[in-house]
């Protein structure tokens, strides 16, 4: 069965500064700040939410649909996942935009300026599976543009889709009634803490009351694993899997996604979904970049046995 992802598809431009901002930045100057900072490294990537989240469940043997919109220069990404054989079905091209692009600078302290361009994903289209012979038992709505965010909630669940809703960064966007309707079409809200007590604070609504509108609250916390709380009181706390080494934190919360996502398509229990999506991370956070890491459903289900102590058949 299909998993349709909806998102953002993203050119990703990662550059090091090899000092620090705050050496080059004067704070009663700032009014009229004018700086360049001279970098040593670049590198360009393929990013975005539902680029990760697709890529990370087509690792797990998974058959995921992105539903997205690139620029004139999108071609790149596409003929990246035709390799990958994602299905490209309904990514929209727009001949007069550039895709979505993201410029981050990171300097020695880690600290980062960023700027992003929307580009073209005001511009993806509609969810129509009238003809298809593959229409997705689930889906999940990932950050890009508010107004596409609401076109496929909507879209999934008059078509009868299960939903995944992944506010993410676009919390702000949302205003509050937009908020708890999207909530109520889903059947699974998911974020770390700090969106989830955002999305509490922006709705008036506690815990108990998101799981009186939907069925299931997952909560993450890096390092610290993940909590799934369900409307029929379930409350399940899944330690996180260490990865071998930490390289890049970047696109964990994505992969997790993917990996819980897969599980609930395939059936499996609370647990193991929320262990499925740690392992996922893990494998994301030792490779600079959101989709370099790679790994075999043996390689997964050896790392899994290893973290948890028991078996898993993926």
């Amino acid at each position: 069965m299909p998993i349709l992802v909806s998102g953002s598809l993203v050119y990703d431009h990662i550059m090091d500064f090899p000092d620090r901002f705050k050496n080059h930045i004067l704070p009663e100057s700032i009014h009229i700040l004018n700086v360049c900072f001279t970098v040593d490294k670049l590198e360009k990537s393929k990013g975005g939410t539902a680029g990760n989240i697709a890529y990370n469940l087509k690792l797990l043997g998974a058959d995921p649909i992105v539903v997205s919109s690139v620029g004139k220069d999108g071609s790149e990404y596409l003929n990246y996942f035709k390799k990958l054989q994602i299905a490209t079905d309904l990514i929209g091209v727009h001949e007069k935009k550039h895709s979505a692009s993201c410029y981050i600078t990171t300097d020695r302290d880690d600290n980062q300026i960023t700027a992003f361009h929307n580009g073209a994903l005001e511009s993806a289209p509609d969810i129509k599976f009238e003809k298809s012979k593959k229409k997705p038992e689930w889906a999940i709505i990932s950050p890009t543009q508010k107004n596409v965010m609401l076109a496929h909630l909507s879209q999934c669940a008059d078509s009868g889709i299960k939903i995944i809703f992944d506010p993410g960064q676009q919390i702000p966007a949302f205003s509050k009634g937009e908020l708890k309707k999207s909530i109520l079409e889903s059947q699974v809200l998911i974020g770390n803490d700090y969106e989830i007590k955002m999305i509490q604070k922006r709705t008036g609504w506690s815990e108990k009351d998101i799981l009186k509108k939907t069925k299931m609250l997952v909560t993450t916390f890096g390092e610290r694993g993940s909590l799934v709380k369900t409307s029929d009181k379930q409350e399940i706390r899944v330690e996180a899997a260490k990865p071998k080494k930490i390289v890049d934190p970047t696109g964990a919360g994505d992969a997790y996604r993917a990996g819980f996502l897969f599980g609930l398509e395939k059936g499996y229990n609370l647990r193991g979904c929320a262990r499925i999506g740690s392992i996922a991370a893990s494998f994301a956070i030792e490779k600079y970049g959101t989709q370099e890491h790679l790994f075999s459903l043996a390689e997964f289900e050896k790392r899994y046995k290893k973290s948890y102590r028991e078996d898993i058949r993926l």
